[in-house]
Order: C-alpha cells, then structure tokens, then sequence
C-alpha cells in the first residue's frame, strides 16, 4: 500500500505527548503551508492559522475549552479560524459590499475550509512522526478565543489542532462499517439502519478493552446523548459570538 494510504489509514488522536520534545518552528511552519495549500472556496483563502505556544496563555484556552489539560501539555496549539476579514479589506479596497456574511453561505464555507485546512495539517504532521488530536470544543467559550487571541470582525475560531511528540499513542478507534459512509448513486436508509447496530457492538467492545472494563458504552448512545444535551455549552456560544464577530445570518 502506497505510504500516503497508510499514513491516512493509521490516523489515531494522540492527547498525551513527550514533555522532553519540542516541536520546531520549522516544522510548524511546513505543516501551515500544506494546510494553505489545501483547496478552497474561489481561492478567498478563508482560513487563519494561530500558533500559540505560551503556557499561560494555553492555560487560559485549556479552560475555556472544557478543561481539556492536553491543550496544556502539547507544545503547540494551532487555532484554525474562519478569516472574512481578508475578503472585507478586498471588499474595501475596490468599494464593494461584503454581503456574503449576511448569509449562512460564509459559515459554511468557512467551515468547509478549515475542515479540508485541518484535514491536510493532521497528515503533514503525522508525516513528521507527529501526534496531533483537532479540538472542537474551542468553540465551547468561543469568545474567549475571540478576546484572548485579539480576532478582528469577520473571524471566528472553528476548530483547535495539538501537536507534539506522543507520550503514549491509543489504540485505533473503530468506524463506521463503510456500507453506512460510501454510498453509490443514492442514499440508503436501510443500509444505515442495519449497519449502526452492529457497529454498536464493535464500539461497545472497543470502549470496553481501552478502559480495562469500566465503559462499555456503544456509539449511539454517546451520540444521542451529546446531541440532547452534551452541546449545550456550544449552542450558547457560536451563534452569539459569531454575530458578535460580523456574521449577519438569519
């Protein structure tokens, strides 16, 4: 198998690292390149990378994103945002309107282009020997970032990326059976029924082993429980804060 395939097929998300290795500017610096060098929406270039290293200040994030301690042990933490604000100054500069943020068109662009952003930056830094986990919940306190991190109209925080050396690397989560993600001239919705109970299974007896007994959980309920509940903090977050940044949606 081409090493590439075996690289994106090995993928595990690494949240303990090597205290006694750094990761270099240079290192880092490639892995932004490649992750700007990753497709995009007519070329705007929607996405912004902030690297930050100082311990006080990922102390801060730490908190603000759920208390996620690993934020504070990884030596770098990259925060990929949506970036309008580049697209305002084009705008600006040839007397134009910026009427795309008064639609969720720019949410989901943006969003698609850190997604496909983060995508290409987990793989350069795997490439490097690299453990690497993406961070959603940044956008638990999302105006924290926002405020910490001194993001201009037009630009919010989507996603977090860690990265160092692992300390410890886990052992790889099961997916979804492909029959439920790869489907060929329409959607199947009985092939998604049989498949997720099945999959349960497989989930349960993953969560079993990796904690030595103590969670057999299965994968819809972990779902369905995030999705009645556990977003609460994500729901009073995002929308406020991205109108606060400029994003006029209705």
């Amino acid at each position: 198998m081409d090493e590439t395939l075996k690289l994106l097929m090995n993928h595990r998300s690494v949240r303990e690292y090597d205290s006694n290795k750094n990761v270099s500017e240079e290192q880092v610096d490639t892995i932004v390149k490649a992750a700007m060098s990753a497709p995009n929406w007519i070329n705007g270039q929607q996405v912004t990378v902030i690297e930050v290293r100082d311990n006080e200040r990922k102390s801060t994030l730490a908190k603000a994103a759920g208390n996620q301690k690993y934020i504070e042990e990884a030596p770098v933490f990259l925060v990929f945002c949506i970036d309008f604000y580049r697209a305002k100054l084009a705008a600006e500069k040839h007397g134009k309107d910026l009427r795309v943020v008064e639609d969720m068109e720019s949410i989901l662009v943006g969003s698609t282009d850190v997604g496909i952003a983060l995508g290409s930056a987990v793989v350069a830094a795997e490439s490097m020997s690299l453990g690497t986990v993406p961070i959603g919940g940044i956008r638990r306190n999302s105006n924290t970032f926002v405020e910490l991190l001194e993001l201009p109209e037009y630009v919010f925080p989507v996603a977090g990326l860690l990265i160092g050396y692992p300390r410890t690397i886990p052992a790889q989560k099961p997916r979804l059976p492909q029959q439920a993600t790869h489907m060929k001239e329409r959607y199947d919705v009985q092939k998604q029924k049989e498949a997720i109970p099945k999959y349960d299974d497989t989930f349960a007896s993953y969560m079993y082993e990796r904690t030595n007994g103590k969670d057999a959980s299965d994968w819809s309920t972990k779902v369905a429980n995030f999705y009645e509940h556990g977003f609460e903090a994500y729901e009073k977050s995002t929308s406020p804060t991205l109108k606060k940044q400029g994003f006029r949606y209705k």
